[in-house]
């Protein structure tokens, strides 16, 4: 058996390399865009299913929805 760390290499570890980590680097949250690039980032590891793990990622990572995001940038409307 072998001795694993708290969070080494489960789903928590990859949330977070994502949202906080080197992966989040790569998306830029919080700039135009960022939903656009997570999705094509994750399309790579899990294809069809990306757009929901970003929708996801993005609250995680910026405390608000793409769609809210998306609404607050266009002034509420």
């Amino acid at each position: 058996m072998t001795d694993r760390r708290p969070g080494d290499g489960n789903a928590e570890t990859l949330r977070a390399y994502w949202a906080r980590g080197k992966g989040a680097a790569k998306i830029r949250w919080g700039t135009p865009g960022d939903f656009d690039r997570c999705v094509g980032e994750l399309s790579k590891y899990m294809p069809g299913r990306a757009e929901g793990y970003c929708n996801l990622l993005h609250k995680r990572a910026t405390g608000i929805y793409p769609a809210t995001h998306a609404k607050a940038d266009r002034g509420g409307t």
